[in-house]
Order: C-alpha cells, then sequence, then structure tokens
C-alpha cells in the first residue's frame, strides 16, 4: 500500500500536466464561443437599442434550452472514456452514431420552441417593440439549432477520448465567420438586405453549420478513430443506447440548467433594485463567467480520466486522478480569486467608466473572489462524478444547493435583511458552496465503495 501511495505521488505532476493539457483546448473553445455572443451584443449596440435589446432577450431565453440539450449529450464523454479504458472499440463506434441520432432527437422540439417564444415574452412583460425583433432573431437562429447540437455531439464524442483541440480550431474559425456574416446580413452589404438583430440570427445559423462540418470532417479523416468504424454502416437510432445516454445525460442537463437558472434568478432580483446595481452586476457576472471556463474546461479532462480509469477498472486510480483534477482547479481558481481581490477597479474599468457603476462592481467582484473556489470545487467535483457515471445523485444536490439554499439566501440577505446586490451574490456563495463539498463528499465515498467491492 505505502509502494501504491508513493507511485501515485509521483503521478502527480505528470497527472496535473495531463490534465492542463486536456483541459486548456476546452477553456479556449468556451472563451471563443463566449465571444461569439459578444461580438453579437456589441454589432447588435450599433443598430439600435431595440435591437440590442431583442438579442439580449432572445439569448437569454435560447440559454436554458440549449444549456439542458447539450448538458444532456454530454452523457457521451463519460461513457466514450470508460470504452477507451476498457478497450470496447466497436462500442466507441456506435457511441458516436448514437450520439449523433440523439442531438437531432433533441434538436427537433428545440426547434419549434425556439420558433415560438413570443408567448414567454409576453408573459414576462419583455416590451412590446422588441417581441417581433427578438422572435425574428429567435426564428432565424432557429435554423442552426440542428447542425450546433449535431456539432455538440461530435464534440462531446472526442472529449471522451481526450482529443480537445480541434474543437478549439473550429471555434476559432467560427468566429472569423461570424464577424463579416455579421456584418453582412446586420447591416445590409454585398446586395443583401439590412436585417438586423434578425441578421445576427442568421449569421449564427452559418456559424453553427460551418462549426458542425469542421468536426464532421475532423471525425470522418482523424486516422486514430478509424479503427471504431463510426462511418462503416448506417444505423438507426438503437433504444438500448439511447437509453444509457438518457439515463446519464439528462441529469447532467437538468443540473447545468438549474445553475444557470439559479444565476439567472438572481440577475431578475438585482434588476429590481436599480439601474446602477444592474450596470455593476452585469460586469461581475461576465467576468465571473469567463473565470468559470478554466475549470470548466479542466473538469472536462477530469471526467475522460476518471472514465478511463472506471473503464480499465482501477477505481483507486481513478480517485488519484479526480482529487488531482480538484486540486489543479482549485489552485487555478485560488489564483484567479486573487487577481480579482487585487485589481477589482481595473478589471471592473474595463467595462466601464461610471464612477457610480464601479464602486458598486467592485463590491460585486469582492464575492466573485470569494466564489472563484466555490465554483472551482463543484465544477471539478461534478466533472469527477461524470466520470463514475454518477450524475442522478450530483442533480438532486444541485436542485437543494441552488434552489434550496442559494436562491432563498439571495432573497433573504439582498431584500429581507437589506443587504442589496451583495447580499444577492453571497447567495450565490451559499450553493456553489454547498454543491462543491456535497459533490467532492459524494466522489470520495463513490470511489471508496468502487476499492473496496
Amino acid at each position: 500500500m505505502n509502494k501504491e501511495k508513493l507511485s501515485y505521488r509521483k503521478q502527480i505532476k505528470p497527472e496535473a500536466s495531463l490534465l492542463v493539457k486536456i483541459g486548456l483546448p476546452v477553456i479556449l473553445a468556451q472563451l471563443l464561443q463566449m465571444s461569439m455572443s459578444f461580438v453579437d451584443t456589441v454589432m447588435a449596440g450599433r443598430l439600435s437599442p431595440e435591437d440590442l435589446a431583442a438579442v439580449a432577450v432572445g439569448s437569454s431565453l435560447m440559454l436554458p434550452l440549449a444549456v439542458l440539450c447539450m448538458g444532456t449529450m454530454m452523457a457521451v464523454t463519460p461513457i466514450v472514456a470508460q470504452n477507451v479504458g476498457g478497450r470496447k472499440l466497436k462500442q466507441i463506434g456506435k457511441n458516436a452514431r448514437q450520439v449523433f441520432w440523439l442531438s437531432q432527437i433533441l434538436a427537433l422540439p428545440s426547434f419549434f420552441i425556439l420558433r415560438n417564444l413570443d408567448i414567454a415574452m409576453v408573459a414576462i412583460g419583455v416590451t412590446d417593440e422588441i417581441i417581433p425583433i427578438a422572435i425574428g432573431y429567435l426564428k432565424a437562429i432557429s435554423w442552426g439549432i440542428f447542425p450546433f447540437y449535431a456539432y455538440a455531439a461530435l464534440r462531446y464524442f472526442s472529449e471522451g477520448l481526450s482529443v480537445t483541440r480541434p474543437a478549439m480550431f473550429i471555434a476559432l474559425i467560427g468566429l472569423f465567420v461570424n464577424i463579416p456574416a455579421n456584418y453582412v446580413l446586420m447591416f445590409g452589404k454585398l446586395g443583401f438586405p439590412q436585417l438586423g438583430a434578425i441578421g445576427t440570427g442568421y449569421a449564427s445559423a452559418i456559424v453553427f453549420v460551418v462549426m458542425f462540418i469542421g468536426m464532421l470532417i475532423f471525425t470522418y479523416r482523424f486516422e486514430p478513430y478509424h479503427r471504431f468504424g463510426i462511418f462503416e454502416r448506417f444505423r438507426l437510432p438503437e433504444k438500448r443506447y439511447l437509453k444509457e445516454l438518457l439515463g446519464i445525460g439528462v441529469p447532467i442537463g437538468v443540473s447545468s440548467t438549474m445553475e444557470v437558472t439559479m444565476f439567472a434568478a438572481v440577475s431578475l432580483m438585482v434588476s429590481t433594485i436599480s439601474t446602477l446595481a444592474i450596470a455593476a452586476h452585469q460586469v461581475a457576472i461576465n467576468f465571473a463567467a469567463m473565470m468559470f471556463m478554466i475549470p470548466f474546461g479542466l473538469s472536462v479532462a477530469i471526467s475522460a480520466r476518471v472514465g478511463n480509469s472506471i473503464g480499465r477498472k482501477r477505481p483507486d486510480e481513478a480517485r488519484f486522478r479526480g482529487f488531482v483534477g480538484v486540486v489543479v482547479c482549485c489552485c487555478v481558481m485560488a489564483v484567479t480569486a486573487v487577481i480579482i481581490f487585487l485589481f477589482p477597479r481595473q478589471i471592473a474599468s474595463i467595462y466601464t467608466n461610471e464612477v457610480a457603476v464601479i464602486d458598486i462592481a467592485v463590491q460585486l467582484l469582492f464575492m466573485a473572489a470569494i466564489f472563484q473556489l466555490s465554483d472551482g470545487l463543484q465544477v471539478a467535483g461534478f466533472g469527477a462524478l461524470r466520470g463514475l457515471k454518477d450524475t442522478t445523485v450530483p442533480m438532486i444536490v444541485n436542485l437543494i444547493a441552488y434552489w434550496l439554499i442559494g436562491i432563498p439566501v439571495a432573497w433573504y440577505l439582498g431584500f429581507r435583511a437589506g443587504y442589496g446586490a451583495p447580499g444577492l451574490w453571497i447567495g450565490l456563495i451559499a450553493g456553489l458552496t454547498v454543491a462543491g463539498i456535497l459533490h467532492n463528499v459524494r466522489f470520495f465515498k463513490k470511489t471508496g465503495k468502487l476499492m473496496n467491492d
């Protein structure tokens, strides 16, 4: 046993390096995708306040749906990782085909939902003049939902094999396509009609097609994938594989959606305080979201590494890899926390010149610095559990942490206790901290049980 512990100690540095090598392209890919949304927002802002508001409303309504469906497809990552560890090569090819089918099955209702969200806009009280533009934007982008989900399916499949660089390069290509496509369609260049914010939706749909084609070509031509026989034959959806994907994936999608909706709920609560509070909140939450991409990318690598060990029937190795991943995530987020603590005013100044907004944003950025560790802890722990294909109990944990603790604490401290926006952010800290602790405790217990079986 002592020899094993000594052996693992020697592997800490190589394992950490490998995690970063696998996770870094995922981080960059996510940041590039975020930058597309940033470009859409900036360019829409040059049209009119109505166009900018329409893109913001449309994107906000699309986000929970996309997170739910894409989270569901993420099930393929630990499934493939475990099959790699178990050397089940033909199963890997079937996983690729079946997650592709799942992507299209999920895209079909998503397509119709996106085209009919004007009902939701009326219900939540969106301004009348914005609704036609926002629904036009969503109808335009809905044409890209089929290739977008298909791209995500192939990307998550590759991530299960720890092949993460292609998605990064494809996201970069997508950004390069997005900017000129926006320009041409939004402003009516090269003979095209001026479509305004609706043109942004069509531009995004075009980008999704380009990204899917890029990922499909890579998957087809990458020689190490040939042994999986992915394209050997046409196969219809198979109930057994779809059932496994949904059984693991739906809790992932629901968990991710609950986290997103907790942040959305806090944003809505902030919007009732003041215009300055809204602006400051947007500054802090945008920067925190960018920082979150770091542990998120590492969590993908953790899932693949843990899943690979489980496939090899090495729960001791899975535990080691999981905890190295958690430590790496926490160390990285500790660095980002220090940066935020030291330079909050400089960070806020990147977004705005308004002194009053900066003053409030500085307070919220201090809160963001505190939850950096909590955010890293929860996403890393959840990633490790995904590698075990353990997603249902973590979903329940997220429900308790985010909806039964985070949101009520935010409401109480923000409004009843009178702390305002900082009080609302304490609710975020509470939810993320509870989730982080419970996910890691569960991973410790699950791997311990597997080691004793």
